[in-house]
């Protein structure tokens, strides 16, 4: 608000998860607590989560079982908190679990949390999850799990965000998660080189990640954990079919 030249860095990490039509139900409870729970004060973390209405009473039921058992504070709207009460998740322990869903105000949706909360919006199709999205979000990284790849396509195309996810928590969205050393912050901005530049310096990135259900808990130090391996993947022709959109 103070300055008239471009600034590197961001201001909010609105970061939301749109669960398809074709979702997984295991991979996007593993997603989903993830990237909610696995540290809810970072700029990476969940904040929103997009539910297709085909699945709000299957899918998202077990993710929202899930969220409430990790103690998550459900902000939900009309669909999503039907879909909640339906399916009778408020009634557990013993009926603790009504203080953690509440009907969502539309502040919410665009509400950086840093704590175990989360907003819940229920769409009719992939453009309106995309428009709801980028209207939304603060172009930090947004997830979409599908088991379809034309919608996961569409969907890393058209939502404008520095990282875009298949299948994978937005947790990764980290400078040493991404092999790039010590991080010095995240940008959510389209600035420009400093001095002469060519066409290179007048790029800016945007980051795919393609996953199959991981979350960055699954990765660290300690007995059961991955570890990143930080090495290039040489991209023949049987790779770029793969995952160059």
């Amino acid at each position: 608000n103070n300055t008239r030249i471009p600034v590197l860095g961001h201001a909010d990490g609105i970061c939301s998860t749109y669960l398809d039509e074709s979702a997984d139900a295991q991979k996007a409870v593993r997603i989903v607590v993830d990237a909610k729970t696995n540290y809810p004060a970072a700029c990476n973390a969940t904040e929103a989560l997009v539910v297709h209405s085909s699945v709000v009473n299957s899918v998202f039921v077990e993710v929202a079982r899930a969220l409430l058992a990790a103690k998550v504070r459900l902000h939900a709207d009309e669909r999503s908190l039907a879909a909640i009460e339906q399916a009778g998740l408020l009634l557990a322990n013993d009926g603790a679990a009504k203080e953690l869903a509440m009907p969502a105000t539309e502040a919410d949706f665009g509400h950086e949390y840093t704590d175990l909360d989360i907003a819940i919006r229920v769409v009719d199709s992939l453009d309106e999850a995309i428009d709801h999205i980028n209207g939304h979000g603060s172009k930090h990284t947004d997830a979409i799990v599908t088991e379809d790849r034309k919608s996961a396509e569409w969907f890393m195309r058209r939502v404008d965000a520095a990282g875009v996810y298949w299948n994978a928590s937005t947790r990764f969205a980290d400078g040493f998660r991404y092999g790039f050393g010590a991080e010095i912050g995240v940008s959510t901005n389209k600035t420009h080189a400093r001095g002469p530049a060519g066409l290179e310096g007048l790029t800016i990135y945007k980051y795919y990640l393609f996953g199959n259900g991981q979350g960055a808990g699954d990765f660290g130090v300690g007995p059961g954990k991955h570890q990143f391996l930080h090495e290039d993947i040489p991209i023949d022709s049987s790779v770029r079919s793969r995952f160059v959109l």
